[in-house]
Parts: structure tokens; C-alpha cells; sequence
């Protein structure tokens, strides 16, 4: 079983047991994911910027405009903290003290750096796939004003870390008489029905998996579309 190595930047510290450095198990969580938010400093101020990313086995990827402060900044390497986090219900506890969320999160570290240009056309159409599979065969191709605009990142995962909660509110045994309901109330991001936009012509079909995917688990369908290494 791979793992990130334990070192002072991932190391969890409070409820080390929630904890895990498994590859796998900050893969499940990447992958059911297309937000992330990089944070950086630059000239001694911190940045956090939430982007779109997809990850291939330990490196994970985001674009932008290659004008962008962040992107100019990581431009020549710039070391980064990269966060995930999914938030899966609202824990309510019979004391004020006991409240908290289920959630899953994951930090990863590394140096970010650009991608190598030659490479930024084949990195962006796993972009693409990432969205929707299938979907870069039938889209129009970047062209090459559009290449130039956009930088793609890359970060190697050096380390990371997951982290999560779940299950039922975790009260004081002298609480349990509090005539208050307790519990846990799950939050779902669901699959809508899929909406043209009003161009589309008669007779073509929706894009295939979310078509299909109407009413089910926004994040456990995206898992499934996820990049394997």
C-alpha cells in the first residue's frame, strides 16, 4: 500500500486517528472533485485561489490565463499548498461544544511549475475528458491563439494528507438526557436534468454520463470518471 510521506507540513496533529496518508484514499478524494483552491505566497502575501483541476496519478493539474497573478507567479516554480474538501452533512450535537460537520479533505504540497507548451494541448484535453468523457473528440480544438492565452500548471505531489468525518454526533455522556434532537442531516450535490442551451439541433443527444446520471451523487459519479494513474 503506497503512501505520502509523514513529515511536519502533513502531519495531522489533532485527531491524528481521522487522518490518512494513503494514496489511494487521497485519490478517492481528489477525484470526486473539480475544485480546488491553490494557496501561495508572493511578495509576503498569502493567496488562495480556487480553480478547476484534475489530477494523473501523484501530479495534479489546473489552467488559467497566462496573464494571471498566479500563474506569472508560479511561472519559474513556486511552492504551493493544494485543498479539497467535501462537506457530506451537518453534525448536530446535544451540546453547542459538540456541533462539527462530516466532510472529507485533502493538502497536498509540492512546487508548482508550468507545463511544458509542447505538452498543453494533450493536458487540456484531459481537461476536457475530465468533464465529460468522449467530449474533446467532438468539441472544437484549441487553436493556436488560444494555446498562448492559457498556461497549464503541474504540481507533483511530494506530500498529502486526507482527512475526514463521518457518522453521528459524538456527545458527553452527561449530555444524552438534553431533550434536544441530535443527529447527523446529509448533504447531497445531485445530478440535475440536463439543459441545452437553445442552438443545439433536433436529434442530438445529451453528454453521456451526465444524461444518464440525472438524481445521483454529483461527487460519487465525478469519482468514477476520475483519471487513473
Amino acid at each position: 500500500m503506497a503512501e505520502f510521506p509523514v513529515t511536519d507540513r502533513n502531519r495531522a496533529r489533532r485527531l491524528p486517528e481521522r487522518a490518512s496518508y494513503d494514496h489511494e484514499a487521497v485519490f478517492a478524494v481528489l477525484d470526486a472533485a473539480l475544485v480546488a483552491h491553490i494557496g501561495y505566497v508572493v511578495d509576503g502575501q498569502t493567496y488562495v485561489t480556487p480553480t478547476a483541476f484534475w489530477r494523473h496519478g501523484t501530479r495534479l493539474y489546473w489552467h488559467g490565463s497566462a496573464g494571471s497573478r498566479m500563474h506569472r507567479a508560479q511561472a519559474k516554480g513556486l511552492p504551493v499548498c493544494v485543498t479539497v474538501t467535501h462537506l457530506d452533512g451537518l453534525v448536530l450535537a446535544r451540546s453547542a461544544f459538540h456541533h462539527s460537520l462530516n466532510y472529507r479533505s485533502v493538502m497536498a504540497f509540492g512546487v508548482a511549475r508550468p507545463l511544458p507548451e509542447a505538452d498543453q494541448a494533450a493536458a487540456l484535453d484531459a481537461f476536457v475528458e475530465r468533464l465529460c468523457p468522449g467530449r474533446s473528440a467532438q468539441a472544437r480544438p484549441g487553436s493556436a491563439a488560444e494555446l498562448k492565452q492559457t498556461v497549464v500548471m503541474v504540481l507533483d505531489m511530494e506530500e498529502a494528507v486526507v482527512k475526514t468525518r463521518s457518522g453521528p454526533p459524538k456527545d458527553d455522556p452527561g449530555d444524552m438526557e438534553q431533550p434536544v434532537w441530535a443527529g447527523v442531516v446529509p448533504l447531497t450535490l445531485t445530478v440535475g436534468v440536463v439543459r441545452p442551451d437553445g442552438e443545439v439541433p433536433a436529434g442530438i443527444p445529451g453528454p453521456v454520463p451526465w444524461d444518464e446520471s440525472r438524481g445521483l451523487g454529483f461527487d460519487r459519479v465525478l469519482q468514477g470518471l476520475g483519471l487513473k494513474p
